[in-house]
């Protein structure tokens, strides 16, 4: 944890909580050891959410659909999502998570590596959600930011890697230092772009919050 056990469960302790069906689905990650979205960061999304209140939101990264959908519930307009994915065991999980839901009409699932899909997209996109593989974030960038509007927000999950993204490379275990240093260049470029205004936060795993200007 970034910030103090203590504390993180006095924070979440103050949550007004999610609907049953994404407690269940949550539940179900866990289960099976699926990574979902940590509660404050929930909590940030919604506040995001609220404030923005995107038409279009666009997600790196599916799982098995509970984020997709916590956004689609807790964005007070009404919207439309795409969301990727690449991993083939979680993309019939996630779909049918949607027509659980009721939302198959409402979440499109992209099936593919999302570097060759984000290609491919043409419509900007008011909020992106970027919550995939790691090491690929500072690659699906120039698309990501190609695809963002103006105003648009860009949020971007698990960056400060449980803190290890403050060591030195060679404090990090050998296969992790790939991952370790492009997230490291992925941090320096949105808080170095011009275009964009970005706050890191130490909540959850880390997440940043880009605003393009």
């Amino acid at each position: 944890m970034i910030v103090g056990e203590r504390l993180s469960t006095y924070i979440n302790s103050l949550d007004s909580g999610i609907p049953e069906f994404l407690m269940e689905l949550e539940e179900e990650a866990h289960k099976t050891y699926v990574p979902v979205i940590r509660k404050e960061t929930q909590s940030l999304l919604r506040l995001l959410l609220a404030m923005n209140r995107p038409q279009r939101i666009l997600e790196v990264g599916t799982a098995v659909g509970f984020s997709a959908l916590l956004m689609e519930y807790f964005n007070p307009v009404q919207c439309k999502i795409t969301t990727i994915e690449n991993y083939s065991k979680r993309i019939p999980i996630a779909r049918k998570n949607f027509t659980r839901a009721g939302k198959e009409q409402v979440i499109e699932l992209l099936e593919g590596d999302a570097s060759e899909i984000l290609k491919t997209l043409r419509e900007p996109y008011d909020f992106i959600f970027m919550d995939a593989a790691k090491g690929q974030y500072i690659h699906f960038l120039p698309e990501a930011l190609r695809l963002l509007k103006s105003q648009g927000v860009l949020v971007s999950d698990n960056v400060l890697q449980d803190g290890d993204i403050i060591e030195s490379r060679f404090a990090v275990t050998r296969r992790n230092r790939t991952i370790h240093k492009r997230m490291r260049d992925y941090l320096y470029e949105l808080t170095h772009m011009e275009e964009l205004v970005t706050s890191v936060l130490s909540i959850g795993d880390g997440v940043t919050v880009s605003v393009r200007r």
